[in-house]
């Protein structure tokens, strides 16, 4: 039997607009691995970063726990670990160094670990795992318990997707994306969780509490600039009656008053939200939660099933209110799509939310005018705003990583600048933000004061459209050339 202690390096303090928005959920994917541990006949205890001020308390819990190894896993539900934040690096590779210095075996695993393994056995780790790792992970741990001074050259020896250091230099079989691991069931770590913590701050901030859970792993669709290094296009959801008996442990564990599904698509199918609904019925009832989906899956029926199973908000997947820039990204999706979905789902009472990506490739003003009126047309109730972010492994930063120099990641979620030579600069891109998110604030205030904000809304646009010369890139980086025939001919 080994001491494990499981770990992951987002930190919420080091990420100030996560901070400020103050809306925190424990590592699902860490304390699902940390289950699985402790199921394998391991003590397991748990270092968990989201609440913690900083290293220093992960250097403490190193202190009290003696563990023989350490395994640092990335929460894969949390879509901030897509984006490889460059200040949960710099705490990963800290969190690496103080382990192996107090002498536990290292085993990294996460989106950016997946992709730069290099980056954390340069900073000590032992093993990096690449993709989900569960099958390399638990081949690990049964090979330390059987030999706990197996070197650290063997240990790894003929294990794929594994990143190890042979002679100073990586080593690493890659397998492709494999299917999420069947051995992953069951709850996670539940009690390892200081959920009293998550709930005091969740009542501060906002006066109810919210927890997490997930449905299904990976997502199927292809769109270009969407990183999969965990599961590829891999698909993998549980029975309803599964996601619906968790829920119910949750609800009566811990009393939450709203859950945020962390599936990068939920319920995919009518027939299976409509089995989750009537499971959750015949249970004690559902707790209004949160979801991502695609506006081509919210049918009739799924707006209805999705209302019975007790959907509060759904977030969808917009990007744009241009069909040119939809199609180049190879979204699958139509614009007619977005407003339909938002009006079948506001039926139900369930409150949308739109994400939009600005600056893609080719995106230029009337594209960004049409993504304008999308917001003014559909009247979301909510909207979440980024940039265009080139990802390894995606075919979007194929098409631009010529142009990447040294700041390949943000520091943090707030930092929204351009990593490639779009049409516009950083500057123009914000101020569209603001802008966008200034429609949505007055399309909710009352008639009366709408008229009087929207005229000053449509100066501020006018005086920006004015100057967008000005923030104008002019290398900009051009779409790939079936794109730019593809665009042509739309405009025909």
């Amino acid at each position: 039997m080994l001491r494990i202690h499981v770990g992951h390096s987002y930190f919420l303090r080091f990420d100030p607009k996560q901070w400020e928005r103050g809306k925190p959920y424990p590592p699902l994917a860490t304390i699902q691995v940390a289950a699985l541990l402790r199921q394998m006949g391991h003590t397991v205890s748990l270092f968990d970063a989201m609440l913690a001020d900083g290293v220093e308390d992960f250097e403490a819990s190193l202190q009290t726990t003696r563990p023989d190894v350490v395994v640092l896993y990335e929460d894969n539900f949390n879509f901030l670990t897509k984006m490889c934040l460059g200040r949960m690096r710099e705490a990963a590779c800290q969190m690496i160094a103080a382990a192996r210095a107090g002498g536990a075996r290292v085993i990294v695993a996460g989106s950016d670990a997946s992709d730069h393994p290099d980056a954390f056995l340069a900073a000590g780790a032992h093993a990096v795992l690449v993709g989900e790792g569960i099958a390399a992970l638990a081949e690990l741990i049964a090979r330390l318990q059987r030999n706990p001074k197996a070197d650290e050259d063997g240990w790894a020896a003929g294990l794929g997707g594994v990143a190890t250091l042979v002679d100073g230099q990586t080593q690493l079989t890659r397998l492709g994306a494999l299917p999420p691991d069947p051995r992953l069931v069951g709850h996670p770590a539940w009690d390892l969780v200081d959920t009293e913590r998550y709930r005091a701050m969740w009542h501060e901030r906002h006066g109810y509490f919210s927890l997490n859970m997930a449905a299904s792993r990976g997502c199927p669709f292809r769109c270009n600039w969407c990183a999969k290094p965990i599961w590829g296009n891999h698909y993998n959801q549980r029975s309803a009656e599964d996601v619906a008996a968790e829920m119910s442990y949750l609800k009566r564990t811990f009393q939450p008053d709203h859950i945020w599904l962390a599936d990068d698509i939920f319920g995919f199918r009518v027939d299976w939200v409509t089995q989750f609904a009537a499971h959750l019925h015949a249970a004690d009832g559902p707790v209004p939660f949160t979801i991502q989906t695609r506006a081509d899956l919210v049918s009739e029926h799924m707006a209805t099933a999705l209302g019975q199973a007790g959907c509060a908000e759904a977030w969808i997947g917009a990007e744009s209110g241009s069909q040119r820039v939809l199609d180049a990204m190879n979204k699958g999706t139509r614009v007619a799509d977005l407003v339909t979905a938002r009006a079948r789902l506001g039926e139900h009472g369930i409150r949308v939310g739109f994400f939009i990506q600005l600056g893609y490739l080719g995106e230029q003003l009337d594209d960004l005018l049409a993504t304008r009126e999308l917001i003014a047309q559909a009247a979301p109730d909510d909207i979440g705003v980024s940039v265009s972010y080139p990802l390894p492994g995606t075919k979007f930063y194929e098409q631009v990583k010529a142009q990447l120099g040294p700041k390949t990641h943000w520091q943090d979620s707030g930092d929204l600048a351009m990593m490639f030579r779009g049409a516009y600069d950083s500057e123009f891109y914000r101020r569209v933000r603001d802008l966008l998110h200034e429609q949505v604030a007055i399309q909710q205030t009352e008639p009366a004061e709408r008229e009087e904000r929207h005229t000053l809304l449509d100066a501020q646009w006018a005086a920006l459209i004015a100057r967008e010369g000005a923030h104008r890139n002019k290398n900009a980086t051009s779409p790939p050339a079936a794109s730019a025939r593809h665009i042509a001919l739309q405009l025909h």
